[in-house]
């Protein structure tokens, strides 16, 4: 019987530090010898740079429009830190066609060419921004990613679109088996941050699975385009990365999320001091 492939799909608001988070996790995880292939599902095709420590790797997409439908694997895989395979989707002419197919594209592609082999123990999907889009949704709405973790931080709009993220997990559940895992606080030393990360999980029936506190050997790291264990594997961040792996990996906690209405969503924030008033006239 072929192992079960755990894949995963990161989402959260575009800018909370998804990419960087997914990176240095599954460094972390590929160091304690899991094998893993991340899939960049963002048109920037950001998601595999410090792993593979270079600049953006050639997208599925890019090299579909020179080599055409002959392609092979080789094409659009890369091997990174810790033999990481690594993918970028890629996307479309700017201003031309819908970022969400090039994930569908990918996906399909990398299926057609046997990339899920039986020796990988994760599939990591980082996909970009908010589950406004049905392609962007692909990686849970075709059941692929069966585990979500939404990465967020004690910030109002990336709280907005956690709650958001967690309307289309629910969505998508009730077709399914895509669960949520939890919430991944990638701090920005907001005030009693921990604490509403905490309330604000509770509130959607998930936990705070690992907070991951602000270092600037983080950027420090990405200037130097590697994950913080590959640059810096005794700093006391790099054991907080290898502390988030160990729970991504050892998790069995999953469920099905319930979002917040506006109005309970503005009070937790009223509360934590995020709001300093709600207007009646904005609420839906």
């Amino acid at each position: 019987m072929a192992k079960e492939i755990r894949q995963i799909a990161i989402y959260g608001k575009g800018g909370i530090g998804k990419s960087t988070t997914t990176q240095n996790l599954t460094a972390g995880l590929a160091e304690s010898g899991k094998k893993i292939m991340v899939v960049g599902c963002d048109p920037k095709a950001d998601s595999t740079r410090l792993l593979l420590g270079t600049l953006a790797q050639r997208t599925v997409l890019d090299t579909l429009r020179t080599v055409g439908d002959e392609l092979e694997l080789s094409n659009i895989m890369r091997t990174g830190y810790g033999d990481i395979k690594c993918v970028e989707s890629g996307g479309p002419e700017p201003g031309v066609g819908c970022a969400g197919r090039g994930i569908i594209t990918s996906i399909g592609l990398l299926e057609r060419l046997g990339a899920y082999t039986d020796e990988l123990d994760y599939v990591f999907y980082d996909v970009l921004g908010d589950v406004v889009c049905g392609g962007f949704a692909m990686p849970i709405r075709e059941g692929k990613a069966k585990e979500i973790y939404i990465v967020a931080s004690g910030e109002m709009m990336a709280l907005y679109a956690a709650n958001n993220i967690a309307k289309g997990i629910a969505k998508y559940a009730q077709k399914g088996g895509v669960r949520l895992g939890g919430i991944i606080c990638n701090s920005r030393n907001v005030d009693r941050e921990r604490e509403l990360l905490e309330a604000f999980a509770k509130e959607l029936g998930t936990r705070l699975i690992y907070f991951v506190p602000r270092n600037n050997v983080v950027q420090r790291a990405e200037i130097n385009r590697k994950t913080v264990i590959e640059y810096a594997p005794e700093d006391k961040q790099a054991n907080e990365y290898r502390s988030l792996a160990a729970a991504i990996d050892g998790n069995t906690n999953f469920t099905v999320p319930k979002p917040m209405k506006q109005e309970r969503l503005e009070e937790i924030l009223l509360e934590f001091g995020l709001l300093d008033s709600i207007e009646d006239d904005y609420r839906i």
